[in-house]
């Protein structure tokens, strides 16, 4: 069965948005990453930004702390950050583009131009036991840079097909890259996560995709959680991926 991360990282944005800058304050993260390996998730995924804007590096050590299952940190390829990941020691890192500006993670980390800096920080976590992910857009160059690199897995970023969901040209010409991106990177012997914008609408299209092993998504369960609560949200999007059983199925179909 195709595996679901929780990205609890909106949590926290709530939480910021009201006790910003104090040593507590609710929602709890921690207590939604508990709610969500209740439900039955395969891991908890948390972004520690540079700037601290909604995930705390209390909140990332208390993690290491209680997840039972899988903790999955995205991270900047900054100096500090590193060094934070070393010493937390998580159980995979995803390596992602960090803008300031940005509300949330928008397009792929440019693999291919920062082959020497990604390659160094790749081993370093490696040699320490932690698996890496790149997350990247499904383009060809980026897919062969991250073999080269040396990362195990890559995260391929479904933003634009989340994006042009509603237009079934779009929609397709969007499937097909990733479809591509997939084959390529099995073929390279990566293994292949996905993530950004998928929601209880769009994620069983997108197992027309093969060789994905996890999604990581946040936003949508998150939101859904408001009316439904958080128990319940994520048990809806595992019904979902339930269905991924059959996603053989859909290989070759016309989306």
């Amino acid at each position: 069965m195709l595996k679901l991360g929780v990205n609890i990282d909106h949590v926290a944005t709530l939480r910021e948005a009201r006790y910003r800058g104090l040593a507590k304050g609710e929602p709890d993260p921690i207590g939604a990453a508990i709610l969500c390996e209740a439900a039955g998730c395969h891991g908890i995924t948390a972004h520690l930004r540079e700037d601290r804007r909604h995930m705390q590096d209390r909140d990332i050590t208390k993690l290491r702390e209680v997840v039972k299952t899988r903790l999955n940190l995205e991270m900047a390829n900054s100096t500090e950050i590193v060094a934070f990941a070393l010493k937390l020691k998580p159980d995979i890192v995803c390596i992602v583009p960090e803008r300031r500006q940005e509300v949330t993670t928008e397009g792929g980390l440019d693999a291919a131009g920062n082959r020497a800096a990604l390659t160094e920080t790749t081993k370093k976590m490696k040699d320490a036991g932690i698996e890496v992910s790149l997350f990247i857009a499904p383009d060809s160059a980026q897919v062969e840079a991250s073999a080269q690199i040396g990362a195990q897995f890559i995260e391929l970023h479904t933003g634009s097909f989340a994006e042009h969901f509603d237009d079934s040209a779009a929609r397709k010409h969007e499937l097909d890259r990733l479809i591509a991106a997939s084959n390529q990177a099995h073929r390279l012997g990566l293994k292949v996560n996905a993530g950004h914008g998928l929601n209880y609408k769009n994620t069983e299209t997108l197992f027309a995709v093969p060789h994905l092993v996890e999604l990581n998504i946040g936003h949508s369960i998150i939101s859904r959680s408001v009316y439904v609560g958080l128990d319940r949200a994520v048990r809806e999007m595992l019904g979902i991926m339930e269905r991924s059983d059959y996603r053989d199925l859909f290989h070759g179909a016309n989306f």
